[in-house]
């Protein structure tokens, strides 16, 4: 145990600080086309629909973490569905390993546009830290755990195309430090956002005491963190920690929507606006940050995509954006 969680420290800590803007496709996939009509919306018929998939098959991914890639139109968006029912999503070593190969498989593929977080578990998107393990850890293995996990996400939020969390039910702990990482929060009403550390007489250690004073204010962030406060959908639109609140059950079908929007943008844009904003969040100079924002327009300009927009537009069509 000692080792894996050392190994699987090391690795994402190597990939976080890599260059994820450059895309190089090298992943070896099997695909296995299935027919999915998502369960969490399936009871509200305004929404039902079927969309075909294919399903991800690698041989040394989680079984608790599933990747699948939409097809026909929705060709461009991913989806990553954590998947352990018994322990409600409890991030254990295999959840977060699987987690973390399916990111590396995503960030391998150039024509992935946009990618949504979902959970399977009916009433949970992530209950946080499997405790359960967690009990049977050294201090050290908990550090190590810790580095893993903390590595993970921001791999996660260093992604270079957009990521969603489709939130319904619990996120708790890990797992709203889960959905912190990305970039769109998405949830229905009756989910339950909350870090719950402090009860443990521990903090917050993937990233929420970073992420959360930076999405909403320094104030609200020590009282969700400092007291342990769970809020609903609705107030955590109003506290901007969600983009969207939905009725109960549509969260998966809003956040389909939202990544439907940004896959008919053009990908080099969505791109270059995604690492304009999170770069230049960073930087305290603003000529630096002016210099940062030329460099990502640049990206822009010399692409067949740019001439396809404008071509569009005159013609009054849809445009057609590869990426190129």
């Amino acid at each position: 145990m000692m080792h894996a969680l050392r190994s699987l420290s090391r690795s994402v800590g190597r990939d976080s600080i890599s260059n994820v803007i450059a895309y190089q496709y090298k992943a070896s996939l099997s695909f296995v086309t299935v027919s999915h009509q998502p369960h969490h919306i399936a009871t509200h018929h305004h929404y039902q629909y079927q969309t075909q998939r294919t399903l991800i098959l690698e041989p040394s991914a989680s079984e608790f973490v599933k990747l699948q890639k939409l097809l026909h139109s929705d060709s461009g968006i991913v989806e990553v569905t954590l998947d352990r029912p018994k322990n409600k999503n409890a991030i254990d070593t295999k959840l977060m390993r699987g987690l973390k190969h399916a990111l590396e498989l995503i960030n391998q593929d150039s024509s992935t546009n946009v990618a949504i977080i979902t959970s399977s578990v009916p009433g949970v998107y992530c209950a946080g830290a499997d405790l359960k393990e967690r009990k049977t850890f050294t201090a050290f293995e908990v550090r190590e755990y810790s580095k893993a996990l903390r590595a993970t996400f921001s791999f996660l939020e260093r992604l270079p195309i957009p990521t969603i969390a489709a939130v319904e039910g619990a996120a708790l702990g890990g797992g709203l430090e889960l959905a912190l990482a990305c970039d769109f929060r998405i949830c229905g009403e009756d989910a339950v956002l909350g870090l719950p550390e402090t009860g443990h007489a521990i903090i917050p250690g993937a990233g929420a005491t970073r992420r959360l004073p930076r999405l909403i204010s320094k104030a609200i962030a020590k009282d969700l963190i400092l007291t342990g406060r769970r809020v609903y959908g609705r107030e955590a639109e109003a506290l901007g920690l969600a983009n969207y609140c939905v009725p109960a059950g549509e969260a998966y079908t809003k956040a389909l929507e939202v990544a439907r929007n940004i896959n008919e943008k053009g990908p080099i844009a969505v791109r270059a606006g995604k690492r304009a904003i999170e770069e230049g969040l960073l930087i305290i100079d603003p000529a630096e940050a002016a210099d940062l924002e030329e460099a990502c327009y640049e990206m822009t300009l010399n692409t067949k995509d740019r001439l396809e927009g404008l071509a569009a537009f005159v013609e009054k069509r849809k445009p057609n954006y590869k990426g190129e």
